[in-house]
């Protein structure tokens, strides 16, 4: 399969010092992308702004061999994403084997209505900011390949606090997904930035597979192989 992976947060900037965002560190996404490649898969990894390096083709620390190629593209804001994963996809479409979608990007859902060019000195603000909705990147991926004959194989994620399970069961049915990852990110170890995570699997025909927590390699060798179970087509 081809594997078209997005990592870490993305940045609304009011200007060009200050910006809108989250914790997000691309821990997740980058695990996934390393486990896809592990598997032989090639890769696309859409990185927003973290400080990651992309894994390499080297044995590390006694693992195999990165077997597949990962393919960097950096980005900034929500718009970037979507535009890289819009054309990712694109380019991938028509490999026989079936392309996967895994959004473990934490995307921002609102940006500023206008970014400054330079600096907004401080006496000048208004302390109100006005915001706009950033396009949901699944929902619309979901939307422009839906005419596809072979569909790809889309995956999310529910970064959530409390139970995330409900969640990410309302998200996997309304952006039309074959599983979402949640997780509650005020659980020790499984929040933003750490190596670990303790995820629920929630699939499209309902089914719910709580994980232990685990390393994120883990976890990320558990999500490639749902892709690979899951073909072309899943969820939509």
């Amino acid at each position: 399969m081809r594997f078209v992976v997005t990592a870490g947060p993305t940045r609304e900037h009011l200007d060009p010092v200050r910006f809108l965002s989250n914790p997000s560190t691309g821990k997740m996404g980058f695990a996934v992308a390393r486990a896809a490649a592990r598997a032989g898969h090639a890769v696309t990894l859409i990185a927003g702004p973290v400080a990651l390096r992309t894994p390499q083709r080297r044995p590390h620390r006694g693992r195999p061999t990165i077997a597949g190629d990962i393919r960097r593209v950096d980005v900034v804001s929500a718009r970037e994403m979507l535009a890289a994963v819009e054309a990712a996809l694109v380019a991938a479409k028509d490999d026989p084997q079936g392309v996967a979608l895994v959004m473990t990007a934490a995307v921002a859902d609102w940006r500023p209505a206008t970014c400054a060019m330079t600096k907004l000195k401080k006496h000048a603000m208004s302390g109100v900011l006005k915001l706009v909705r950033n396009p949901d990147v699944l929902k619309t991926i979901r939307g422009k390949v839906r005419a596809w004959k072979r569909k790809p194989v889309l995956v999310g994620f529910a970064a959530e606090t409390g139970e995330p399970t409900a969640e990410a069961a309302r998200k996997c049915r309304e952006k039309g997904l074959a599983m979402v990852v949640a997780n509650d990110v005020t659980q020790p170890g499984a929040g933003f930035g750490v190596d670990t995570n303790r995820v629920t699997f929630v699939l499209a025909d309902g089914i719910v597979e709580p994980l232990p927590l685990m390393t994120k390699d883990a976890v990320a060798r558990r999500i490639v192989k749902k892709c690979q179970t899951f073909g072309g087509g899943g969820g939509i």
